[in-house]
């Protein structure tokens, strides 16, 4: 076969290198926040409606379910106890392949089974059969979407931009490591830790400040010393953790929200959020590469739950995120900073963008051409084995938020 031709260009990156402005500014919205589970949940439920696909007729069939809300429930969180007065409301919408040859397909109860079993690996303190009530609206796709799906090869469903940057800077580091120890790490020893936090990172020259909002769990506390003990363990633990990922001066604050002397606390029964009226979306947390980057690149796609096959939304969010890093990984330290694009034309092949767009900003003592001929062969590389998305998805090995 003659080879592809791809619309790829590689430039200059103009700007300040980031770890030299002056200001930067990275948030990480927990895996329990209302925006985050939504996001889970959308791409459980199309990794769910995947495999089904796969194994009942041995390929993905059009879908798209990015569009899961949830509507805050009702509770009365305290010391030692708490109820759930009403439970929150978990509602999948999106289109799929409902029926094969007038063949009624399970979509529904497969969609919530997987809903189901992404929350319950999530939230530890949450009761999902009877504190969360489910609801499943998706539907059949439209005609011209799944046309551009059934068509021969893998052709754009939308004419859409996906972009990523490498390397992480030392801030965006420390706050999605912050969040992992959070939830993966320290509500193992912190009992009275639920899974709903958020970090948020300022740093302002050589100083960074960290802003937790971490959900405490009432019946794991027994009072306000309780409390106020768990909120300074978590404190401490965080400032030392900090100091695996920068050598920059690091203050924390936790629940800046609460007040003492008014007996405001930050208090849940699930340690989530969601119970008592914080609504949620997918697409509305992190990127793809799992923070919100004010200062670098970003593409408003809901990524998460977008079909793996031909939704350029979603693949090309994914590669532009490989794309960079890999580049930053060939150049070793040629290159400070990577910053790729990428953009579809609807029903064009995935793997030939209308534009793949690469800006660099390349060490002083690199050789600057070779650097660029790098960068153009990972490029490439990427976009000619964009296929292999949906089986990269499907085993873990990439993530959307």
């Amino acid at each position: 076969m003659p080879a592809v031709e791809r619309h790829i260009t590689v430039e200059p990156l103009k700007t300040q290198f980031i770890e030299e402005q002056p200001v930067e500014l990275v948030e990480r919205k927990g895996l329990g926040h209302p925006d985050s589970i939504c996001d889970g949940v959308s791409e459980a439920v199309s990794r769910a409606l995947s495999k089904m696909y796969l194994d009942e007729y041995g390929r993905i069939l059009h879908h798209n379910t990015d569009e899961t809300h949830v509507v805050g429930g009702q509770a009365t969180p305290s010391f030692g106890n708490g109820k759930i007065a009403h439970p929150a409301y978990v509602c999948l919408v999106g289109r799929a392949t409902t029926e094969v040859n007038g063949e009624k397909l399970p979509f529904r109860q497969t969609s919530i089974d997987a809903a189901k079993a992404y929350i319950k690996g999530v939230c530890s303190h949450l009761d999902v059969e009877k504190q969360l009530d489910f609801d499943c609206k998706i539907g059949q796709g439209s005609i011209d979407l799944r046309g551009v799906f059934e068509q021969e090869g893998h052709l754009a469903n939308d004419t859409s931009f996906g972009c990523g940057y490498a390397p992480l800077s030392e801030t965006e580091t420390l706050v999605l490591e912050t969040e992992r120890f959070l939830t993966l790490k320290l509500k193992k020893k912190v009992r009275s830790l639920g899974e709903d936090v958020k970090v948020m990172g300022c740093r302002r020259g050589d100083e960074i400040k960290l802003t937790v909002a971490a959900a405490m769990v009432g019946r794991e506390l027994k009072g306000r010393d309780d409390y106020i003990s768990a909120i300074r363990e978590v404190h401490d633990e965080v400032e030392k953790n900090a100091g695996k990922y920068t050598r920059r001066q690091v203050s924390v604050d936790v629940n800046t929200g609460d007040n003492y002397d008014k007996g405001v606390y930050y208090i849940t029964v699930t340690g989530l959020s969601l119970e008592n009226g914080d609504d949620g979306s997918t697409g509305r947390g992190n990127r793809v590469n799992g923070l919100i980057t004010p200062y670098r690149p970003m593409s408003m796609e809901a990524t998460s739950g977008k079909n793996p096959v031909n939704h350029v939304g979603k693949i090309y969010n994914l590669l532009s995120k490989e794309i960079a890093s890999d580049i930053v990984k060939k150049a070793g330290g040629n290159v400070k900073e990577v910053h790729v694009r990428i953009l579809s034309q609807i029903g064009k092949p995935v793997d030939q963008p209308l534009v793949a767009a690469v800006n660099l900003l390349v060490a002083d003592a690199a050789n600057k051409s070779d650097v660029y001929r790098q960068a153009r062969e990972v490029t490439d590389g990427w976009l000619a084995k964009a296929h292999t998305v949906p089986q990269l998805l499907l085993t873990g090995k990439l993530a959307t938020f």
